[in-house]
């Protein structure tokens, strides 16, 4: 049979697969992440294939998840409703200016007191596993705007990973510098005011002016126009210039394209034409998590955890069981959410794309050493991370929904109200 009719057939399978599956898996502790990597292991296994290698393509799977993530970024942010009002970001706040460092720093010290690393790549595993993934967070993150279900918890894991992918970048540029230079010295004092300060400072701000700009143009100049004309893939074309802008002047194009997506969401809120350009958006995004799920699970039936060893495995359920959790609960102590909700943020550090594009770019632009090691530790953290999190999402999120809503009707039948 030819190969590329074979391909294109089974493209089209997978399609119906991303839109009616989740139909039929509503009730089961079941993701379509899930579904997806166990269908890219077991047809590469079917076909006898020795399976796909990251390792050995990382510019490709650089610009391949760069583009999800950067699709992903604009859905989170067009989905949020709440306004920019500082004290209503304090959760997103704490998680991203104490989780987030904590996170970098502990799993830098697992990796090379425990499992022996050298501090470069220990580093580097500590910045490509910190940042949460918009990705794969479906099942827990707000929904599409004007819907009722951006509560406290939702809203703040969404924020959350719409702005940590971005900040993973200065903690990856640091592991390189280490990679080059061998140890910390004058190098620092620029990684810190280019590679920190500049960089993401010029991503809030070409966001914040872009999706301002852009905002204008639809909602203001071309209201009766642009707006009106319903064509949701628009939102690809925004984006890619957010983004495009963003590099241009050396900032972070994921901080921008999130800041942008938010700021444009702003404008005229309840134009229906917000719902289109996030619909689209969610397809577009769906359909690029689909291929590379597929392709991660046809690595797993090939070498790419042929460096796993038990340790590596405990570093795994520590990363994602103790480290994640221990520190989103410190970060967020004090606030007002309820203890349960604390936890739910706190245990839903969701590992994915993000931690294969950070991972893929630092292999292309430097030298590590023990590399395969970081590959098969990270890969392993997302597999677990997919399996884990997808099975605990939905009866979790349920369970607090059903929370809130007895607790809401119990307020509101208080005596006197």
């Amino acid at each position: 049979m030819d190969a590329q009719i074979l391909i294109m057939g089974s493209f089209g399978l997978l399609i119906l697969l991303v839109a009616w599956f989740p139909i039929f898996i509503s009730r089961l502790p079941l993701t379509l992440p899930m579904l997806c990597v166990a269908i890219g292991f077991g047809g590469f296994m079917l076909l006898g294939e020795d399976g796909l290698s990251p390792r050995e393509y990382p510019a490709t799977l650089s610009v391949l998840t760069e583009l999800t993530i950067i699709v992903s970024l604009a859905g989170a942010g067009l989905s949020i409703d709440k306004s920019w009002a500082w004290r209503r970001w304090t959760n997103t706040w704490r998680l991203l200016g104490i989780a987030m460092p904590l996170t970098i720093a502990a799993c830098a010290m697992l990796a090379a007191v425990y499992l022996g690393l050298p501090w470069a790549t220990a580093v580097l595993i500590g910045a490509v596993i910190a940042p949460t993934d918009p990705v794969l967070a479906a099942d827990v993150r707000v929904g599409p705007p004007r819907e009722a279900t951006e509560d406290e918890v939702r809203f703040s894991l969404t924020s959350e990973a719409g702005l940590n992918d971005g900040l993973g970048f200065p903690f990856t540029m640091l592991a390189l510098g280490l990679a080059a230079h061998g140890a910390l010295g004058d190098w620092t004092w620029h990684w810190l005011a280019v590679d920190g300060l500049w960089r993401c400072g010029a991503g809030l701000a070409a966001g914040w002016l872009m999706g301002r700009l852009l905002g204008a143009v639809v909602f203001r100049i071309g209201k009766r126009t642009i707006a009106r004309t319903g064509q949701g893939f628009a939102s690809l074309g925004i984006i890619f210039v957010v983004y495009a802008v963003a590099e241009l002047i050396h900032g972070y194009g994921f901080i921008a394209v999130f800041v942008a997506a938010m700021v444009l969401r702003r404008h005229d809120d309840r134009h229906g034409y917000h719902l289109r350009l996030h619909g689209f958006i969610e397809q577009a995004e769906h359909l690029l998590m689909m291929t590379l799920l597929v392709l991660f699970g046809g690595s797993l039936a090939g070498p790419l955890l042929e460096e796993l060893t038990w340790p590596m495995v405990i570093a795994t359920l520590v990363v994602l069981f103790i480290i994640r959790p221990l520190a989103g609960l410190l970060s967020l102590l004090g606030t007002r959410l309820r203890s349960c909700e604390r936890i739910i943020v706190s245990l839903f550090g969701i590992r994915g794309v993000g931690s294969f594009f950070y991972l893929a770019y630092a292999t292309n632009a430097g030298n590590f050493a023990q590399i395969d090691t970081a590959w098969a530790l990270v890969s392993f953290i997302v597999l677990m991370s997919v399996f884990s999190y997808g099975i605990l999402s939905a009866a979790l999120m349920n369970w607090l929904d059903r929370r809130q809503a007895a607790l809401a009707e119990a307020e509101e039948n208080k005596p006197g109200r």
